[in-house]
């Protein structure tokens, strides 16, 4: 108990949540196991000791070239083609560039920092609030990590040694009712305040537009088909990702010069350096808390308490939601899948499903203060105080949760797909 209240001092204290976890780690292994502090370094440097780790940096520079070589523009395009003549259209496009986007990067972040200015930019001269188009801008990020590809999936596929391709398959049906249930909230509101449509439909402009977006909506294709139809690896697919953005981008496009290689580069690294440093340093907690038995002891509290899978279900979502409203999706997954999977287990939870409610729920911490990374990012593309922007933010929660609550007590709706592709948990 001690070291926990250490834990979260030193959190509130500012410092970083990587160094936070060496620090106490390193002194419950030296002051509590009495062992030689080589023992922490040694678990630190073995937690990235792995292949499919290379899948993160992979499709994180992916992201960075796809943003570069102007892909959001055309997926833009071709959203505001598909549904710019319905009432609200613009907000209806915000949605499905999102969910377009989302086939490509893995990344919420990404796309709130790169479609996000496309987007805010379009529903501002066309009249929309723009406390209503980030607060949607942002809501819509949240569906990048659901829907396959997913940098997320990566991370606590390693984390709970669950097939990464099914859990792909496995968020795809969650990511579009994510889509669905904000298009829902869009029309609310575009009929409230009178929001009309952007453009006129024409089969012209779409098939134009289509043409225009037809290389970069491959992406998606060749990637989820390669790793569902066995042709590669999730590391493996992430690398092709990159070789195949940069190829639109310089040779295709030519929107990627390579002046600009050595940045987007070293943007990677930084951003790749960040997490891989948070799954060293969980590695060393994470021996700990096997060594003390903790996952076990915390299976035997939880099912002592209830045995019903709703209701362990119930538990999970409310510890998450409050976890993510201070804390990175990454760290969050990689300390609690693998205390909480041995409970889901013997309970009956597949573990495909555990793990699409882990990172939808932390997906929604992205948008929740005070530390939610996507509500930073909007809020300094559309030049709006924090503050102002979770205010706004509140309604689109609604929605969210909606779908939160539906694949959580809704297997089905996650276990179909994986299930006819022949994953299993």
């Amino acid at each position: 108990m001690t070291y926990l209240l250490v834990f979260f001092l030193l959190l509130a204290a500012g410092m970083p949540i990587a160094a936070v976890m060496v620090v106490v780690g390193l002194g419950y292994v030296v002051l509590v196991m009495g062992m030689d502090p080589l023992i922490a370094a040694q678990r630190v440097a073995t937690g990235i000791d792995s292949f499919p780790l290379l899948a993160i940096p992979f499709f994180m520079l992916a992201a960075e070239l796809m943003n570069h070589a102007g892909i959001t523009d055309r997926i833009f395009r071709l959203a505001k083609a598909i549904v710019g003549a319905v009432p609200g259209g613009l907000g209806h496009v915000n949605v499905v560039a999102s969910m377009l986007f989302a086939g490509m990067s893995g990344s919420a972040v990404a796309d709130a920092g790169g479609l996000g200015k496309i987007e805010i930019k379009a529903m501002k001269e066309d009249g929309y609030d723009v406390e209503f188009a980030a607060a949607l801008t942002a809501a819509s990020s949240t569906i990048g990590p659901i829907i396959p590809p997913s940098i997320s999936f990566v991370i606590y596929g390693l984390t709970a040694g669950v097939s990464i391709g099914g859990l792909f398959a496995a968020g795809l049906v969650p990511g579009l009712l994510m889509g669905a249930a904000l298009m829902v909230m869009v029309a609310f509101y575009s009929m409230k305040r009178g929001y009309g449509r952007s453009q006129p439909f024409g089969f012209g402009e779409l098939g134009a537009s289509f043409v225009h977006a037809f290389l970069a909506l491959m992406t998606p294709v060749i990637i989820i088909g390669g790793i569902l139809g066995g042709v590669f690896t999730p590391t493996e697919a992430g690398a092709f990702a990159v070789l195949y953005a940069f190829i639109l981008g310089k040779f295709v496009y030519r929107t990627v010069r390579w002046s600009d290689v050595p940045e987007l580069v070293m943007e990677t690294a930084r951003s790749s350096a960040n997490v891989l440093f948070i799954i060293a340093a969980s590695a060393l907690l994470g021996w700990i808390l096997t060594a003390e038995q903790v996952p076990i002891h915390l299976a035997e509290s939880i099912i002592g308490f209830s045995a019903e899978p709703w209701v362990f279900l119930l538990l999970v979502n409310l510890i998450l939601f409050v976890l993510g409203c201070f804390m990175a999706s990454a760290p969050v997954i990689i300390m609690l899948a693998p205390v909480l999977l041995p409970s889901a287990t013997l309970l009956g939870i597949d573990p495909l499903h555990l793990g699409v409610v882990m990172v939808l729920n932390l997906m929604i911490g992205l948008i929740t203060p005070p530390v939610g990374l996507c509500l930073f990012v909007v809020a300094d593309v559309a030049k709006l105080p924090v503050t102002q922007l979770a205010r706004a933010l509140v309604p689109f929660l609604i929605p969210l949760v909606v779908v939160l609550l539906l694949v959580t007590y809704v297997p089905q709706l996650t276990l179909a797909l994986p299930a006819a592709l022949g994953y299993g948990g």
